[in-house]
């Protein structure tokens, strides 16, 4: 009992980072991230003695996780819109200078506004650099869904970009 906790244990410090940067990514919100996190590690904790004897618990921790975010898209996607603003750093200097400020903003504000799967499938594929086979089995799809909803979202986001960069060549 107390090796099975102490897996568990060193399975949550070496994972939480990256569920919370892939859940983050994925709802763009710090606390909904921060309770899907939790509610992730709740029902692997839950399932633990099968999890740890997998080859991969944290590709099975992320497939909860992204299926938990999907689910509650259009609820957090309504309570975001309620609010104002997006957290972003207090000073350009943290980003790497005003360009980067812009840069960074700009990518973030053109995939918070993606619809969820397809922030989900380039979340999961480019910012993690996840194969498309582990991104299927994540988003429970298959690989050709994910090709096509990552090439949708690709499209959207350098659309959104490109508006962006117009709009800002215009008014300088």
């Amino acid at each position: 009992m107390d090796r099975r906790r102490a897996d568990f244990d060193s399975f949550v410090a070496a994972s939480t980072d990256s569920l919370m940067r892939t859940a983050y990514l994925i709802v763009w919100d710090l606390q909904d991230a921060e309770d899907l996190v939790q509610e992730t590690l709740l029902k692997v904790a839950a399932r633990w003695h099968r999890v740890r004897r997998m080859d991969h618990p944290l590709a099975y921790a992320r497939r909860i996780l992204v299926n938990l975010a999907l689910d509650g898209a259009g609820r957090r996607t309504r309570r975001r819109r309620e609010l104002t603003g997006e957290a972003l750093p207090d000073r350009p200097e943290e980003a790497g200078g005003a360009d980067a400020f812009d840069t960074q903003h700009e990518l973030h504000s053109a995939l918070a506004a993606l619809p969820p799967r397809q922030r989900t499938a380039i979340v999961l594929r480019y910012f993690l650099d996840l194969p498309e086979a582990e991104v299927a089995a994540a988003m429970k799809c298959s690989l050709g869904t994910v090709k096509s909803t990552a090439a949708r979202g690709l499209a959207r986001l350098e659309q959104a970009l490109r508006t962006t960069n117009d709009t800002r060549s215009i008014s300088t």
